[in-house]
C-alpha cells in the first residue's frame, strides 16, 4: 500500500477542510496528469491525499527547489516522489534553471511510463488573491511527451481557507471537482511555442471552469 502513513494521518486530517470530491467517476485508468489551479498551501495536500489513496499509484509533482534548503522538508519532501524545479525569481542563473528543468521533466515522463501519476500546479505557485494566475506551459510540455490523459481539477475557496502568508487555516471547507480527461494526440510529437501555448490554455480554461472562474490568457 502507497504511503501508509500519509493516507492514514495526512490524508484524514486534510480533508477536514475539503468537502467530498465531485467528478470522480470521471477518472481515467492511470496513468495520468493531475493539472490543478493553486491558491493556498491546503492545495499541496488535498491533491495527493485525493489521488493516492484512490489509485493506490505513486504521484510524483513539481515543488520549487527553495524548499529543498531545510534537511527535514528535503527529506519528507523526496520520500514523496516532490521533483524540484528552479524558479527564476529564486534561480537567476538561467543555465542552471534550465538544467534542473530539464531533469525534473524528464523524471515526470519517467514516472508516467511506470504506471505512476504525475501532478502539477500550471500557474507555478500560489496565487496571491485567489485568482486564477496565467500558467506556464510545462504541463503542456510533460502532456505531449507523454501522451497521457490530463485530468483538470478545479479547487475553490481553499484561498478564503489559507490564504498566502496565512499561517494557521480558517476552519471551513474547499471543493474539488475533477472534469473530463483531456487528450492531445493530434498533437504528438510537437513542442513549439504555439503548440504549447494552446495545449496550456485549453487545461486552463478546464480549470478555470471546474474552479467558478474565468481564464483570460
Amino acid at each position: 500500500m502507497v504511503h501508509l502513513f500519509g493516507r492514514a494521518i495526512i490524508a484524514p486530517f486534510a480533508k477536514l477542510w475539503l468537502k467530498p470530491v465531485q467528478g470522480l467517476d470521471r477518472l481515467p485508468e492511470p496513468p495520468y496528469i493531475v493539472a490543478a489551479n493553486h491558491s493556498s498551501y491546503l492545495d499541496d495536500l488535498f491533491v495527493p491525499c485525493t489521488f493516492i489513496p484512490l489509485t493506490d499509484r505513486e504521484m510524483h509533482i513539481f515543488v520549487n527547489s527553495r524548499y529543498y534548503k531545510s534537511f527535514f522538508l528535503r527529506k519528507f519532501l523526496y520520500h514523496y516522489n516532490c521533483i524540484p524545479v528552479d524558479v527564476a525569481k529564486d534561480v537567476p542563473d538561467e543555465e542552471r534553471r534550465r538544467k534542473t528543468n530539464d531533469k525534473a521533466f524528464a523524471e515526470a515522463a519517467m514516472g508516467l511510463k511506470k504506471g505512476h501519476l504525475f501532478a502539477v500546479f500550471p500557474e507555478g505557485g500560489r496565487s496571491p488573491d485567489g485568482k486564477l494566475q496565467k500558467a506556464k506551459t510545462g504541463v503542456a510540455r510533460v502532456a505531449l511527451a507523454s501522451q497521457v490523459p490530463v485530468v483538470p481539477v478545479g479547487i475553490a475557496d481553499s484561498y478564503e481557507i489559507m490564504p498566502k502568508g496565512a499561517v494557521f487555516p480558517r476552519f471551513r471547507r474547499a471543493e474539488m471537482r475533477i472534469g473530463a480527461p483531456l487528450t492531445f494526440k493530434r498533437f504528438a510529437g510537437k513542442d513549439d511555442p504555439k503548440t504549447l501555448q494552446a495545449v496550456t490554455r485549453t487545461i486552463m480554461r478546464e480549470i478555470a471552469k471546474l474552479a467558478g472562474q474565468s481564464y483570460g490568457w
